[in-house]
């Protein structure tokens, strides 16, 4: 057997050798309507009603660092990314299993801790944990959740359904989880030294040493608590607007435009001016003395919905404070493009934001962001 190691193709090159392996058995079920490559899988259960389910894991180390996250946040969290998947799809979530890889640096009390936020999350969002499963591991955490949600199938956003002429729109704000997470990676770092230093040699000393970070307050509560935006679901509904394709972002704005251009066959233009990003984002960036429009183009994990719509419902989000319009979509030969603040063209096809496997040479913009929590 060859040898190709996985960095060599990245993330979503080896997703694509899978989906090309799979593709044959996505004919067994006549029910599907999609299988791999958007935000959930989709299920015709009658004309009228379509079952959509998104898988996601969660690894100790590489999701998350339980020095910087309390169990109860992982567990609220854990869930709510799930559910944002389900949010991508214009969907309403209703169930989930949860399935735990513990290893003997987990207690009991922490467990109960994780399950206190899970559930707090579940009610919350309107969700029935209905089982799951545990296993011993070896290698730290592991968290694996699916979600289950439905809608009617003509109210169902893909990420393949943008059409030239499009208006781009994003919920919210972004940038703010990546400049939390860079908070917290500081932090971390400046504790671990003063306990190997041994300036924390016991719980007392240790706490004395704790930061206090009220002043990043939000950007922390964004990382670490980010809500899936079932509220933006409700609006549209209540607006009676159906997005032409949508997709949560998760990997930052940059990559997640990238994939819904490349899926609808279109190319897309955005304006770095017209990108939300808070004061607070900007402070922290300063800070670190970062661009905080590279927060949001590649940081990921703010779980905003970014979305196109037509003409007709882009009138309708006007003057609704939680949208930003940043832009528009264009012919495919257009490629996929950013104006910057001077009023210079940033091919965003060129840079891209975490992806699992990545060969380290393969962008300085990737080199650039640490991975994310």
């Amino acid at each position: 057997m060859s040898f190709t190691r996985i960095s060599e193709i990245g993330e979503f090159g080896l997703i694509g050798k899978i989906h090309d392996q799979m593709k044959a058995t996505e004919a067994l079920t006549p029910r599907l309507t999609k299988g791999i490559g958007d935000d959930c899988a989709v299920v015709a259960i009658t004309d009228e009603r379509s079952m959509v389910i998104s898988t996601d894991l969660l690894i100790e180390q590489i999701h998350f660092d339980l020095l910087t996250i309390p169990m109860e946040h992982l567990g609220a969290k854990a869930l709510g990314v799930n559910i944002s998947d389900i949010c991508a799809m214009n969907a309403k979530p209703l169930y989930a299993t949860i399935s735990l890889g513990l290893s003997e640096r987990q207690s009991v009390e922490m467990i109960e801790a994780f399950y206190t936020g899970l559930k707090n999350a579940a009610m919350q969002y309107g969700v029935s944990i209905i089982g799951g499963d545990t296993s011993a591991s070896v290698s730290g955490m592991v968290i694996s959740i699916t979600v289950v949600g439905e809608a009617a199938p003509k109210k169902l956003s893909y990420r393949s359904g943008a059409k030239v002429g499009d208006r781009i729109f994003v919920s919210g704000d972004l940038g703010r989880s990546y400049a939390g997470l860079k908070v917290l990676m500081r932090e971390r770092k400046l504790m671990m030294e003063a306990y190997e230093a041994g300036d924390a040699s016991d719980a007392e000393s240790l706490r004395e040493l704790l930061p206090d970070l009220k002043e990043y307050q939000s950007a922390i509560q964004k990382h670490l608590l980010p809500k899936a935006r079932i509220d933006v679901v409700k609006l549209f509904e209540e607006q009676g607007i159906i997005p032409t394709a949508m997709i949560d972002v998760s990997d930052g704005l940059g990559s997640e435009l990238k994939h819904l251009t490349r899926e609808s066959g279109v190319g897309a233009l955005i304006e770095e001016t017209k990108i939300p990003i808070l004061s607070e984002t900007r402070e922290i960036s300063d800070e670190f003395e970062d661009d905080a429009s590279v927060y949001a183009l590649f940081g990921g994990e703010d779980y905003e919905l970014l979305f196109t719509v037509n003409e007709t419902d882009a009138k309708k989000l006007e003057g609704i404070k939680e949208f930003a319009e940043i832009g528009s979509i264009y012919p495919k030969d257009f490629g996929t493009k950013m104006t910057d603040i001077f009023g210079e063209s940033v091919d965003l096809m060129r840079s891209s934001g975490f992806q699992h496997f990545k060969n380290p040479e393969d962008s300085e913009a990737d080199d650039a962001l640490p991975e994310n929590e």
